[in-house]
């Protein structure tokens, strides 16, 4: 299942992606419109912004923004600093592989061989979509 951090950290780039004039907007803006708690959302956009997605201002009038254009954000690359790996399993990880202690014969290996297919479905999905493609 997908983890409430990756749910809401995309909630929170997709409400980003829909302002208008990309000014920043304050945490408490996106947590309530989001239904997100504030602390929670705090930790998630410190991760985005150190990971090159946001920009943030301090003081009066501060608050996140996006700093590349929605266009720009892979949703791939959202969720493997969000989530991790897409695999869901590491021996069918193009990034995080490691051989599964219980197998003797990977390559005829049933669960790896469907779990091989669940990867690259799912990466092509993620991979062919950016942010402006699921905001709106």
């Amino acid at each position: 299942m997908l983890s409430k951090k990756t749910k809401y950290g995309i909630k929170a780039l997709s409400f980003l992606a829909r302002q208008e004039n990309q000014t920043p907007v304050p945490i408490a803006d996106i947590a309530k419109s989001e239904n997100i708690s504030i602390k929670f959302l705090e930790s998630i956009l410190l991760l985005l912004r150190y990971s090159g997605f946001l920009g943030a201002k301090k003081g009066k009038g501060g608050g996140y923004y996006l700093i590349k254009e929605p266009k720009d954000i892979n949703m791939a690359h959202v969720y493997r600093i969000l989530e991790g790996p897409i695999a869901l399993l590491p021996c069918v990880s193009h990034n995080f592989y490691e051989k599964c202690d219980d197998c003797i014969d990977e390559v005829n290996c049933s669960v790896h061989k469907l779990m091989t297919e669940v990867r690259d479905n799912t990466l092509m999905i993620l991979e062919n979509n950016s942010l402006a493609d699921i905001t709106f």
